[in-house]
């Protein structure tokens, strides 16, 4: 039997020649340092893999082993808290070990095997497990407990179990007979293919919004939990800082953030940014519930695909012990340059501007594994999908652009002007979108108040005739106006500056409840309304501008914090003065 060696090496793709030992999306080593590889094509002549390391200094002839396996996340406590590149290799132990250059063929453990955790066994002798049975748990950081569950496909009758205490993850915890009489051990960790999705019980309707703390999101374009959203904007909008506030703040249980392609430093931000950020809900690090997967630019450009699939079979894993979890996943347009990358090396044909043909599926995939599920032990968690696209120059009519509208239901269009006017977030309220403001209604309707999804269509109107009269405004001039549309003007003016802008560094701004959210949305339209009454009396809207009102009205997200609920009458009290003084 021919040995299976490498026959060409064209960047991260090599070929075996007339081999049939493997199989397809089997993982394989690669060489004399054993890289990481997975093979994506066979025919009669040749086997092609790709490989998620650097190949620098491969050559032809060297050995490339089979496992047998696919690639597979390796799942149990110890994830929580850490740093992962691509293929789940801890950065922190790598770097203590190797510096900060990694070196290739580097396979360490992904989690750590020597430490011991307390274990709290929840199953006893003659307990029958199904599949997903939760038979153990962990407290794994302050703010989170790790429930450890049998796989998917293994079920029996419990035979044997060990007393509560500390156990490494390898340890035995319990003895199942399956059904067939054959005996398997079940310890802490477990392994699943990446590229597999977890079952689940039933998928349930996404009903609950995920609460950012941001405005213009949470008001205009919420998205649910289990829901998915596009963040799309040319360079310099903001995309990076959005999705580390929408971390920072949501009220997810779980975040997984996934750097794919993106700079070394702002990857540094985040982890220092995390560390030092206090969770309002533990007053613990925030650290101990956020997992982040870094595959920089400078990475191998194979294992931006791996990190993408990684960082949903965590969160899938994470979702079946019962907790909501958000991915931020920065940025899929980088994936999806490697996948030309990779396609071009592979001499296959392009599609439009060079993608391969297979691109819209591969996003499909990516964001079909979003949901709000019933998971096989009769608990209910979400997985939250917030995806940030690059277009190059801004151009949403590219091809990942275009793909990505198809497969998400919250479009939050980060604008280019509005970035260069410091307006925070830079979110384009004309030609961004949610679906989900009708699901989320009833659920608004009952914890917040029945006003909301009416007075949020109200500021929509307004700022819609604001679109309209502002054509006019660049042809004619303002004073050509009506005193109604100037009044519209100068109030979408209070919304835009007062209500959709945001501060991250101040305390009372850079997080605002849903209740605070409505109160200065009522305010906002009893001004308005108020407003508009003063003009059918016959006055100009001149003469409400020199009561300093909308001034007034505008800094009052800096003035109240979101606990303070009864301080909002002190605005109607100030609105009734102006307003009076002028009649």
């Amino acid at each position: 039997m021919n040995e299976d060696v490498i026959y060409s090496i064209n960047g991260p793709v090599i070929k075996v020649k007339a081999s049939n030992t493997f199989s397809m999306l089997e993982m394989v080593y690669v060489g004399k340092a054993e890289l990481m590889g997975e093979v994506i094509a066979i025919n009669k002549q040749f086997t092609t893999i790709q490989v998620y390391e650097s190949t620098t200094g491969l050559q032809p002839g060297e050995r490339v082993i089979s496992t047998g396996s696919p690639i597979y996340a390796t799942l149990g406590p110890g994830i929580m808290g850490n740093i992962f590149d691509g293929i789940q290799r801890p950065l922190q132990v790598l770097a203590d070990e190797n510096g900060p250059f990694l070196p290739s063929g580097s396979n360490i453990y992904a989690l750590d095997e020597q430490k011991q955790w307390d274990v709290t066994i929840t199953v006893n002798v003659g307990d029958y497990l199904a599949p997903g049975h939760i038979y153990a748990t962990v407290p794994e950081t302050e703010a989170i407990v790790h429930y450890c569950m049998l796989s998917p496909h293994q079920s029996g009758e419990v035979i044997e179990v060990v007393a509560n205490g500390r156990y490494t993850i390898h340890d035995t915890i319990i003895k199942v007979k399956d059904d067939e009489g054959n005996i398997f051990t079940c310890s802490l960790v477990q392994k699943w293919p990446i590229k597999q999705a977890r079952p689940v019980s039933q998928r349930l309707s996404t009903s609950i919004p995920l609460v950012t703390g941001q405005r213009v999101i949470d008001t205009l374009f919420p998205i649910a939990k289990g829901g998915t959203a596009a963040l799309p904007g040319g360079f310099g909008t903001g995309k990076t800082t959005a999705q580390h506030q929408i971390a920072k703040w949501c009220d997810a249980d779980i975040i997984i953030y996934i750097g794919c392609g993106e700079r070394g430093n702002e990857m540094t931000q985040i982890l220092e940014e995390f560390k030092e950020l206090i969770d309002p809900r533990s007053n613990t690090p925030l650290s101990d519930r956020t997992i982040l997967l870094a595959n920089t630019s400078n990475m191998p450009v194979a294992a931006r695909e791996s990190s993408i699939y990684t960082g949903l079979t965590l969160a899938e894993y994470y979702r079946d012990m019962g907790y909501h979890v958000a991915i931020m996943a920065d940025s899929t347009s980088r994936w999806a340059e490697a996948l030309r990358e990779i396609s071009g090396r592979l001499e296959e044909m392009p599609a439009e501007e060079g993608f391969p043909a297979y691109l819209p599926s591969r996003l499909s995939q990516f964001y079909e594994r979003a949901g709000y599920m019933e998971t096989l032990n009769n608990k209910e968690g979400s997985i939250t999908v917030i995806g940030a696209v690059s277009p190059q120059g801004a151009d949403f009519s590219e091809p990942v652009t275009q793909n990505t509208k198809r497969f998400v239901r919250c479009f939050w269009v980060l604008d280019t002007a509005l970035a260069n006017a410091r307006h925070y977030f830079a979110m384009n309220w004309n030609e961004s979108y949610s679906d989900y403001v009708m699901e989320l209604q009833s659920w608004l309707d009952t914890n917040i108040s029945p006003k909301f999804i009416k007075d949020r269509q109200q500021l929509m109107r307004i700022l819609a005739l604001e679109e309209k009269i502002g054509e006019i405004v660049k042809l004619m001039g303002w004073d050509v106006l009506p005193e109604d549309q100037k009044l519209i003007i100068e109030i979408a003016r209070v919304i835009r500056v007062g209500y959709l802008q945001q501060s991250v560094y101040d305390k009372d701004d850079a997080f605002v409840s849903l209740e605070k959210q409505w109160k200065m949305m009522e305010v906002i339209l009893y001004m308005y309304e108020r407003s508009k009454e003063i003009i059918n009396q016959g006055k100009v809207v001149r003469s409400i501008l020199e009561t300093g009102i909308l001034e007034t009205i505008m800094k009052m997200k800096y003035d109240i914090p979101n606990h303070q609920v009864s301080s909002w009458d002190v605005y109607y009290q100030q609105i009734d003065r102006a307003l009076q003084s002028i009649v």
